[in-house]
């Protein structure tokens, strides 16, 4: 997300904002699994539009403060850029949410962040046929291990029948599929369109496409005890607004492919916290699984090596150098 004009510069005199802010990222996402896990008797689609709704508001609030501060005007998307807004806003914010939200009143929040941490292949794999990224050995390799740990997951965590807990499994893949979609679909836009300005409206619309869920959210509202209320606010201040302004920090100083690798702390964050608040782990076998999945993510991820000598070497022979002209002597 973007930030104010003067946060690159605040990020330059202080080296370690980025790593703070990017802690801060990391450990308000990995609370979000807990937060959601503890509100399992609201229903997934009144707990989407309640945390969207809030975001909406505080991501208008950052706005705001953004004008005052440095007078910088809200850049409103046009055009063809209109539809990818859209499209992540639907997606990202709307049937992610609800799918994730569904999922985890079936399967415990450690388990469903590690399932999340496939995104990253899924990623890869929709570059290549996207964006025209080549792809390499290691990306299948990769894909071949983290779908190993996918079934172990699926397995450990399905129930006697084989049924209720599988489909929690396959809510948090079609989560993080959606997930991987919407990251492709926007990385274009970015060039166009602030960060910030981009995840507001794409959170506005959001927040329009959950509101089919609105007459379960306002029997939340008149129902629910006022604890799972301040945690729907939390979800929608916290993780989904504070944590993508601290992530866009981090990223005016970091490397998007470094500061991408420090997610795979997600799934170990969220089960401390869901062991701290919650009282519950994953089985071992998830846990297993949970680090194939990470396992196969770096496989895939890394690149291969070009062998610089070899290349350096056909380069001359091909093309040798060029002959200078100009006096003798010199």
């Amino acid at each position: 997300m973007s930030t104010p004009m003067s946060a690159p510069s605040r990020a330059t005199r202080l080296p370690a904002l980025p790593l703070v802010m990017a802690g801060t990222t990391l450990v308000l996402w990995a609370s979000a699994f807990v937060a959601i896990r503890h509100l399992q008797d609201v229903p997934p689609g009144a707990l989407a539009l309640g945390r969207t709704a809030v975001g909406t508001v505080v991501l208008a609030l950052f706005l705001l403060v953004r004008r005052i501060r440095t007078r910088r005007p809200m850049v409103v998307p046009r055009g063809r850029d209109w539809l990818p807004v859209v499209t992540v806003g639907v997606l990202w914010f709307g049937v992610y949410m609800v799918a994730l939200n569904a999922a985890e009143q079936r399967i415990d929040a450690g388990t469903a962040s590690m399932l999340v941490q496939i995104s990253p292949i899924v990623i890869a794999v929709l570059a290549v046929l996207f964006l025209g990224e080549r792809p390499h050995r290691g990306l299948f390799i990769g894909l071949a291990v983290a779908f190993t740990g996918v079934v172990l997951i699926g397995f450990a965590t399905s129930s006697g029948d084989g049924r209720g807990d599988l489909l929690g499994v396959l809510l948090v893949l079609l989560a993080a599929v959606v997930y991987s979609v919407s990251v492709i679909t926007q990385k274009p836009v970015l060039a166009r369109v602030p960060a910030l300005d981009m995840t507001f409206f794409a959170c506005l619309i959001g927040t329009v496409a959950c509101l089919p869920f609105s007459g379960q959210l306002v029997s939340v509202i008149d129902t629910a005890p006022a604890g799972n209320l301040w945690w729907i606010v939390y979800l929608g201040v916290f993780p989904t607004a504070v944590a993508f302004t601290s992530w866009a920090v981090a990223l005016t100083a970091m490397s998007a492919s470094s500061l991408g690798v420090t997610t795979y702390l997600v799934p170990l964050i969220t089960v401390l916290l869901a062991w701290l608040l919650l009282s519950e782990t994953p089985p071992w076998l998830a846990f297993v699984g949970g680090v194939l999945s990470l396992v196969g993510v770096g496989i895939a991820r890394r690149r291969p090596r070009v062998e610089p000598a070899r290349r350096s070497h056909e380069d001359d022979a091909s093309h040798p150098p060029p002959v200078r002209r100009g006096r003798p002597g010199r």
